[in-house]
This record gives structure tokens, C-alpha cells and sequence, in this order.
């Protein structure tokens, strides 16, 4: 007979082995499912292979571009702060309104520029060049003029071949280099007018829009607000046409550009907040006529390098292609209205809550977003590289991509929850001295920190969808999580105030992310490859 003390360890040991049988069949399961995309050779997350370093090229570049501009945000934020809270909060309001209203134009504009342009230029080099470039290059007199030209006399005979010959191949070398890519000047055409669209309603509707954010008519913001918002909404023609050359370059894979005009703008921007603040005594006004003239300036240096790359003429109106950017362009609007609705409602209810809640909630929104889009570099990487894979049918390059940039994502989520965790204890003083708006952002730091490994891996998620041309998942996802979102932020924020509206953006950002996994994993869409 068995001791009690035998039958004990064998109880045991039979007990380990199931667990281990169980966790070794759990992961076979894990690994044998679509999921297994998100650690495909993860061992190599960190190898600067081809793969790593095309993603660096385009990420980090990007990330720097796209953190441009609510980093000059932010310190218009810091300048303005010295005036004073009420001011803080006013402006919090306007570039609320501004960016949000910019986003349902820009986001769709963009994300499907990229993509676009990204599948014709895969295709043009898989065809050896588009068809403009293989025109320039036939012969551009024909055979009887060159006899009508050349008979004339002996003496002229070899300086009329020669005049031809060398027209000929300037001609053929200025076609050839540049590209014909329908979709930039289908993104250029659309930009300008929304850029102008955008204008006239935020300057005869700026009162109304303000007092729906919040701001009562004879509420001590209203002035300023309603200041800034008019004189920043003039510079959005440039935003619009900025963003649309983006989104071109963008799915060439050249990233670089951009930041180049967008460093150049936004220390112009700098410059000028306290010379028109300040010095010409132009308070919150002066900082809007600094934004709006750097971002003209960023306009001109991006059309000037797009004009020496891309044919933006094409040889007719159809090759514009409105029909296919309407489409996709149509459902991406959707979900950004749907995305913007949340934190545009956030914003709101800060307002609603006071000068001083809205204060702090504007500068934690501003690092919130400006950090959140360091994972958007990623994002836009994930996007161009997808979407180049998938227009050559290679799905091997479009899971390691896909696996590659969401490690990255979640590492990079990782280190910014750390760093802002323990850095903006201290730096919180750069943006305001007033103890209430202090006493709030403290409150805010928690959110704002843990919260950028979810936001990271949704933003990823984002890019990986859009390369992968699956708008209509994209749409009809963020729809639903903006209803429960919605709910959230009207419940939380009336039970918990400042703390409540940050609970609710925390939710909405967990849903995004699991939006994004849940079409991955279980391989729908243009991700059935991945069941084999």
C-alpha cells in the first residue's frame, strides 16, 4: 500500500504535469491561431535587419513630423499660459476645436493618399514605370518633320539635328523624372477645397461652435476663444494642402521631407509666438498669426519638392480618381468623426466643469496626443510597407511587417508610460503656476502615463488596417467603440468630473485597441492569409 505521504507527492506531481500539458497545449493553440502574428520571431524585435531598418527610416522621421505641430501647440500653450488661466482655457478650447475639425478632413485625406500612392508606385516599378514616363520617352518629332526641317540646305543640316537631338533629351530626361501618380493630384484637388471649406465655417461659425464646446456667450473665454479660433482658422487652406503632399510622400516611404518643412514651420513658429505675444502686444491673437504663417510656410517648401518628384498635371480629368477617394475617403470619415466626437465631447465637458478644469485638462490632452504620436510614426511605416506588400500579393513581407511594428509598439508604449510617469511631475510647472490647474494635472499625470502602451498598440493597429486597405472595418469598429465611448464620458464625467472624463478616454483608447486585435485575430478580411 501507498503511504499518505506517497499518494500526496504523486498527487502532485500528476497535478504539475497537467499544468504543464495545459500550458504547453495553450501555447501550441496560440501560436497555431492568427495571433501568432503579433510574436512571429519576436526573439528578432530589436535585429536592424531590412525590415527594421525600412521601418526606422519611415517611423522615426514621421513620428517627429507628426509630433511637430501639437508640440508648437504646446508651447503656444506655455507662452499663453503666462497671460493667464483664462486665456489657458480659452485657447484649450479653440485649438480643441481647430484639430478636431482638422482631423475629420485631414485623417480620411491622408490615410487614404497614402495608401494610394503607395499601391501605384509599387505597381509603377513592377511595370518598369508608368505609362507618362514610357510616353515621354518615344521619339516627340516624327519622321516628316524631321525631313521637313533637315532638307533645307547643307550648311544648316547638322544644327537643326542637333537643336532636335538635345530637345529631344531634355524633353525625355525631365518626363522620366517624374513620377505620374494619379492619386497625388487627386489628394492636392481635395485638399485645397476642404482647406477652404474648413476656413469659411470656422470663421463665420466660431461663436456657436464655441458656445457648443462650452464657452458661454458672456463667459470671460469667449473673447479670446473666439479670437484665436477665426485668426488660426485662416491658416487651414495650408493645413489641408500640408497634410494631402504627406500623405504623398508618405507612400513613397519618404518621410523625411515632411520634417524637414515641418522643423522649418514650426521654429519659425516659435520665433514668433513671443515677438507677437509679447513685444507687438498681441496676446493670444499673436499666437494665433504666428501658427498660421508657419503653416504657409510648411505648404510652400512641401508643394516645391513635390513639384520637382511627382507630374501633378494629369493628361485628363478622369485619372483623378475622385470616384475611388470619395469611397474609402467616405467610410475613413466616418470613423474620424466618430474618433472625434469622443474627445471633442471631453473637451467639452472640461469646459463645462470651469476655467481651471479645462486649463489642466488642455495641457494633459496636448502631451496625451503629442506623445501618443510617437506610435504613430509606426503606424504610418506599418501603412506605406503593408500596403506596397499587398499590392505585389506578398504576404510573407506584410506578417513581418505587421509583427514587427506592433513589437515596437508596445516596447516604445512601455518606455513613454515610464518616462512620463516620473518627467511630468516636474515639468508640469513649464506650462502653468496657478496651483488649481496644478493640483489637476497631477491628477492627469496616472492617465496620461499608463495609458500609452494601449494607445501605442491602437495607433499601430490603425496603420496596419489602412495598409492593409480594410477602411470599411476601420469605419464601421470605431462607430461602436465612439457609442460605448459616448456613454462613458457622459456617465463618468457627471459621477466622477476631471477624474471621471479620463477614465472614459481610457476605455475608449483600450476598445481601439481591441478593435484593431480582433480583426487580426481572427484572420477576417484581407487577413484570411494568415489560417494558413
Amino acid at each position: 500500500m501507498l503511504s499518505a505521504t506517497n499518494v500526496f507527492f504523486f498527487l502532485i506531481k500528476d497535478v504539475k504535469s497537467l499544468h504543464y500539458r495545459m500550458l504547453y497545449s495553450a501555447t501550441v493553440s496560440l501560436m497555431s491561431s492568427p495571433l501568432r502574428v503579433l510574436f512571429k520571431d519576436a526573439r528578432h524585435a530589436f535585429q536592424l535587419d531590412e525590415l527594421g531598418l525600412e521601418i526606422m527610416k519611415i517611423a522615426f522621421p514621421a513620428a517627429l513630423a507628426l509630433m511637430a505641430d501639437p508640440i508648437a501647440s504646446l508651447i503656444d500653450t506655455a507662452f499663453i499660459g503666462q497671460i493667464g488661466p483664462v486665456e489657458l482655457a480659452a485657447v484649450g478650447v479653440s485649438i480643441a476645436v481647430f484639430n478636431q475639425v482638422s482631423r475629420i478632413a485631414i485623417f480620411p485625406l491622408v490615410s487614404v493618399t497614402t495608401s494610394f500612392v503607395a499601391e501605384e508606385d509599387a505597381a509603377r516599378k513592377v511595370n518598369g514605370g508608368d505609362a507618362a514616363s514610357r510616353e515621354c520617352q518615344e521619339p516627340f518629332f516624327d519622321d516628316n518633320e524631321m525631313k521637313e526641317l533637315i532638307v533645307q540646305n547643307d550648311h544648316n543640316e547638322h544644327v537643326y539635328t542637333s537643336s532636335i537631338s538635345s530637345d529631344k533629351s531634355t524633353i525625355t530626361t525631365e518626363c522620366s523624372s517624374r513620377k505620374h501618380i494619379p492619386s497625388a493630384s487627386s489628394a492636392l484637388v481635395i485638399g485645397g477645397i476642404l482647406g477652404l471649406l474648413q476656413t469659411v465655417l470656422l470663421v463665420f461659425g466660431a461663436k456657436p461652435i464655441l458656445n457648443y464646446m462650452g464657452v458661454k456667450y458672456d463667459s470671460p473665454m469667449m473673447k479670446p476663444a473666439c479670437q484665436y479660433l477665426t485668426l488660426r482658422s485662416l491658416g487651414a487652406p495650408a493645413v489641408l494642402l500640408s497634410l494631402a503632399v504627406q500623405g504623398v510622400f508618405r507612400g513613397f516611404k519618404d518621410t523625411k521631407t515632411p520634417l524637414y518643412a515641418t522643423v522649418a514651420g514650426d521654429a519659425t513658429n516659435i520665433v514668433l509666438d513671443p515677438l507677437f505675444i509679447f513685444l507687438f502686444r498681441l496676446g493670444v491673437g499673436g499666437a494665433a498669426i504666428a501658427h498660421v504663417l508657419s503653416q504657409y510656410l510648411i505648404a510652400v517648401i512641401l508643394l516645391w519638392r513635390l513639384l520637382t518628384q511627382v507630374d501633378v498635371l494629369p493628361p485628363a480629368v478622369k485619372d483623378l480618381q475622385f470616384d475611388r477617394f470619395i469611397k474609402n475617403g467616405l467610410l475613413l470619415l466616418a470613423r474620424v468623426i466618430a474618433a472625434t466626437f469622443c474627445v471633442t465631447l471631453a473637451a467639452s465637458m472640461a469646459a463645462r466643469q470651469g476655467p481651471i478644469p479645462m486649463a489642466a485638462f488642455q495641457i494633459c490632452l496636448q502631451i496625451w496626443l503629442a506623445t501618443s504620436l510617437l506610435a504613430d510614426g509606426l503606424a504610418v511605416a506599418g501603412q506605406a510597407i503593408l500596403a506596397s506588400a499587398f499590392a505585389r500579393k506578398d504576404h510573407s513581407s506584410a506578417s513581418s511587417a505587421a509583427s514587427r511594428v506592433l513589437q515596437w509598439g508596445m516596447i516604445l508604449g512601455l518606455v513613454l508610460c515610464i518616462i512620463l510617469g516620473i518627467g511630468l511631475q516636474f515639468v508640469s510647472r513649464l506650462f502653468t503656476k496657478d496651483a488649481g490647474v496644478l493640483k489637476l494635472i497631477h491628477t492627469g499625470i496616472p492617465f496620461v502615463a499608463l495609458t500609452q502602451p494601449i494607445n501605442a498598440l491602437a495607433f499601430v493597429f490603425d496603420g496596419i488596417n489602412y495598409g492593409a486597405a480594410d477602411f470599411a472595418y476601420s469605419a464601421y469598429s470605431m462607430v461602436l467603440v465612439a457609442i460605448v465611448s459616448i456613454a462613458c464620458l457622459i456617465i463618468l464625467s457627471s459621477s466622477h468630473g476631471f477624474t471621471g472624463i479620463w477614465i472614459a478616454l481610457t476605455i475608449y483608447m483600450s476598445l481601439r485597441m481591441f478593435a484593431g486585435l480582433g480583426r487580426i485575430g481572427t484572420a477576417k478580411g484581407p487577413w484570411t492569409f494568415l489560417r494558413n
